[in-house]
């Protein structure tokens, strides 16, 4: 029989009265009365042309044909009502795809994606790392993260601040214990310093912590602060890191901040063509980018600094 004429409502009501043996039993199980139930079974015997069961007085047995096909129905809503249960316990996943700048993706954002995983696992995050301006219109990226030193101001987009961007020093415990001894700025001179981009960065620091701008013609050159933090994480130099990326770090003693002093060098914002109308999936996770960065402030207001 093809599946289109299959008379399911028929089948249904053959199967709760067998496995019941009771007409009335399956019209109380199946909120219907006992006569649909007898209607619906000798539509369906007439359909097969045979007969599904042994009509008594005061009671009903299945003929060899009904037990056979009874056995069968059985199983196949067992099936049907075990692949239902299944699909209603199985979440409805959303894709998100945010772009985030390469440092902030890979020492802020990614080591704190699992709490937001543990919380929606209904939402499925693309995190694509790159620094560039997204041109929303032409890419599949539904939200982005950018770093500007003074104030975003980009085209054809909405821009919320979501954290400011302050540099101080920080270095590996082994490279601290390796000496020279670090006891006021002036000391970071006699270690090698490491670079984000250029090496003018580090004359902001120094000038702001009273060393002055000095010539800074060594250290190596990188164009990711991921790299920069990587490099003084493993003891080669001292980084000029941004604190709210290297909280967690220095909060578990991965790296050292030997100087209070924070020079502010911008921030980090949200961006996205209209903020006030994101889909569900990028309202919930501003909204957790925005508690994970409330939080960072709140872990760096209470920070104590380890003198070296």
């Amino acid at each position: 029989m093809r599946r289109g004429r299959i008379p399911l409502t028929a089948l249904r009501s053959f199967e709760s009265a067998g496995r019941l043996l009771s007409f009335s039993a399956a019209a109380t199980e199946l909120f219907v009365t006992q006569a649909a139930i007898s209607r619906q079974i000798r539509e369906l015997e007439t359909t097969l042309g045979t007969r599904l069961f042994n009509r008594h007085h005061r009671a009903v047995t299945l003929t060899e044909p009904g037990a056979k096909l009874l056995a069968r129905l059985s199983e196949s809503f067992d099936s049907i009502a075990d692949a239902m249960e299944e699909a209603q316990a199985a979440p409805i996943v959303t894709e998100l795809v945010v772009s985030a700048e390469p440092g902030f993706a890979a020492c802020w954002l990614v080591p704190r994606l699992g709490r937001f995983r543990a919380a929606r696992p209904d939402i499925e995050v693309e995190v694509l790392a790159d620094p560039h301006v997204i041109e929303f219109r032409a890419s599949r990226v539904d939200l982005a993260v950018r770093y500007d030193p003074v104030e975003a101001d980009w085209p054809r987009v909405d821009a919320e601040p979501l954290m400011p961007s302050r540099a101080t020093p920080v270095l590996a415990p082994s490279l601290l214990a390796a000496g020279p001894a670090i006891r006021v700025p002036a000391d970071l001179l006699r270690h090698t310093l490491l670079h984000d981009d250029e090496r003018e960065g580090w004359n902001a620091w120094l000038t702001a912590a009273g060393v002055g701008a000095v010539p800074l013609a060594r250290g190596p050159v990188f164009n990711d602060h991921a790299l920069v933090i990587q490099t003084a994480i493993r003891g080669q130099g001292i980084a000029l890191g941004d604190i709210a990326l290297v909280a967690e770090d220095v909060a578990a003693g991965r790296l050292i901040a030997p100087f209070p002093l924070r020079i502010e060098t911008g921030g980090y914002w949200l961006v996205a063509p209209d903020l006030a109308n994101l889909g569900p999936a990028a309202h919930a996770f501003v909204d957790w980018m925005k508690a994970e960065a409330a939080e960072t402030q709140a872990m760096l207001a209470a920070a104590e600094f380890r003198p070296a």
